[in-house]
């Protein structure tokens, strides 16, 4: 897949000719299957007009720019991990955006002229309710209305699952809630998190259970505390494993809020310090607690290995 960064008023032109083009347009946090459809129908059409298929998406999140003061976002797929995700379902082409306070004063007519027609667009597919131009004011209809006919327009209706609309902000809830299960079903992949493994208090390797300890790319989105199944990444290698992720109530200060993501391997002894892993998430199995003691730690951590294991041969 072909990346292009586009910024306004500078560069919102890419430097060699790239169209034409069938264009889906969206922040797409998280790729879910309602985005998915809307990819898939960009895609679709890219093929009946035998043309490219590409995305627009957009950095950063629009909050950070329009908020009107520091705003930390976290991301569900963090750029890089948005782009991977783009080119396994084979677009073509994606054009990143800058999300800048100048690009934010564009109208829609200028939004559309600037990065639709001028980027040789010959149809563009967005869900109901994408809006653009300055403060949203630009919806679907007038996407088509502007279009003078020098590109046609679909609409992806609502997306539901279990009666409730598909969206990011479901997804962040759940996550939340540590209910990895349900993203996954909302996703059509498991949740991700990208890091790198840190030395820890190598406390899990003195109790029989070594993990490793996971420092989470910035600007991820974790989910809630407690202990999941999950399958880690290292070295392009896969590996069922049990995760922690809290605040280690039964040895650290409760006052101290410093949160951990460590990872036990069954199995596994060699050192990975250094190394970038990626941790699949698929089943939350309990939540974190405090015990009376090492062995009655150790005693559970058992279980909850065993429940992993089964989890995955099941």
């Amino acid at each position: 897949m072909e990346v292009i960064q586009l910024s306004y008023p500078n560069h919102h032109r890419p430097e060699q000719d790239i169209g034409p083009l069938s264009l889906a347009l969206g922040f797409f946090d998280g790729v879910h299957i309602g985005h998915q459809r809307v990819i898939g129908e960009a895609i679709r059409k890219a093929e009946e007009l035998n043309i490219r298929s590409a995305v627009m998406t957009f950095d950063p999140h629009p909050s950070v720019v329009l908020s009107g003061k520091r705003t930390d976002v976290c991301y569900i797929t963090p750029l890089q991990q948005k782009l991977e995700v783009l080119d396994s379902l084979g677009v073509d082409v994606c054009l990143v955006v800058r999300f800048t306070s100048e690009f934010a004063q564009l109208t829609p007519e200028q939004f559309i002229r600037f990065f639709i027609k001028d980027l040789q667009v010959r149809h563009v597919t967005a869900g109901f309710d994408f809006s653009f131009g300055k403060r949203g004011e630009g919806k679907m209809a007038d996407m088509e209305r502007f279009s003078d006919h020098a590109f046609g327009v679909s609409v992806v209706t609502k997306q539901e699952a279990d009666g409730e609309k598909i969206s990011s902000t479901r997804i962040r809830e759940l996550l939340r809630r540590g209910e990895v299960n349900e993203v996954r079903q909302l996703m059509g992949r498991p949740f991700r998190t990208k890091g790198i493994v840190v030395h820890g208090d190598k406390r899990g390797r003195t109790i029989g259970f070594p993990t490793a300890n996971i420092r989470p790319a910035d600007e991820s989105f974790l989910p809630g505390t407690g202990v999941f199944a999950v399958r880690i990444f290292v070295q392009d290698k896969a590996y069922d494993g049990v995760c922690n992720v809290g605040y280690k109530p039964t040895f650290e200060n409760p006052d101290d809020k410093k949160l951990s993501i460590e990872v036990h391997i069954p199995g596994f002894d060699k050192s990975i310090y250094g190394e970038e892993v990626a941790v699949d998430w698929y089943r939350r199995i309990r939540d974190e607690q405090k015990f009376s003691g090492i062995d009655e730690l150790k005693m559970q951590i058992a279980r909850d290995k065993e429940e992993a294991i089964r989890y995955f041969k099941g």
